[in-house]
């Protein structure tokens, strides 16, 4: 995303976006600058092995799904709406594997079709899904697992769980998914109702998770085995594509 109130203006992605790359699918990962209609979609399309959707500050805009307009204050990145917006559904249209993680899972969800939840927390019933920040809270305390999700029996997420259907997860979101793109599936939901786990429905790898699933996979179970099984996609599309 564009980086917020920098006097040099410049594009960042998370250091564990890129690393859990490198570790996971064994390849070169690049950055796709939010550059909204510059973006030449099929053009980029046909140079990749799969695409990762990271998590931001910024939250997709409400003009895309039909909500109410945000506060003046609130953190956007038109550019990157613009861009992935329409690389999602053409990705999944051309067999390229998509993994979106936090405001992936969003774009996901709108691009698709679906609609979003402005604040979960102000919906009655819903638990506060933001990040807990401190002053002194560590890396570890940000992204410590904070509730359970129930997973699909039978479900992608479940089989590659070996067969659980529950998990705990980090949670970090204001916004969430309100109504389901049809052509998505829900894997995994919250304990208070909250869609956390996604996946198209096609032979296709193209999954979203609400949580940091990149923080630490290694030491989760399903966070682990999705990396694996997005490596295998990518591997595949890449020998497809050569």
């Amino acid at each position: 995303m564009l980086n917020p109130g920098s006097r040099v203006h410049g594009y960042s992605t998370a250091e564990r976006n890129v690393m859990s790359l490198l570790e996971y699918c064994d390849c070169l990962p690049i950055q796709l600058p939010p550059i909204g209609d510059k973006c030449a979609i099929q053009q980029v399309l046909g140079m990749l092995d799969g695409i990762l959707l990271p998590g931001g500050r910024a939250n997709v805009e409400p003009h895309h799904y039909g909500g109410p307009a945000f506060p003046e204050d609130e953190i956007t990145d038109p550019g990157r709406d613009a861009v992935v917006l329409k690389l999602i559904p053409a990705a999944i249209e051309a067999g390229v594997p998509v993994f979106g993680i936090c405001r992936g899972i969003q774009e996901m969800n709108v691009a698709l079709g679906g609609t979003l939840h402005y604040r979960v927390h102000l919906l009655e019933g819903k638990m506060d899904h933001r990040m807990q920040r401190r002053d002194d809270s560590t890396t570890e305390q940000l992204f410590a697992l904070r509730h359970g999700v129930s997973l699909e029996s039978g479900g992608m997420f479940s089989k590659l769980a070996g067969g659980q259907t529950e998990a705990r997860v980090n949670s970090l979101h204001g916004q969430g998914i309100d109504r389901v793109a049809a052509d998505l599936i829900v894997e995994a939901i919250s304990e208070d109702g909250i869609i956390e786990g996604v996946r198209v429905n096609s032979d296709a790898f193209a999954v979203g998770v609400q949580w940091h699933v990149e923080y630490e996979p290694q030491k989760h179970e399903l966070g682990d085995a999705l990396y694996k099984e997005f490596a295998r996609a990518v591997t595949a599309h890449a020998a497809k594509r050569d």
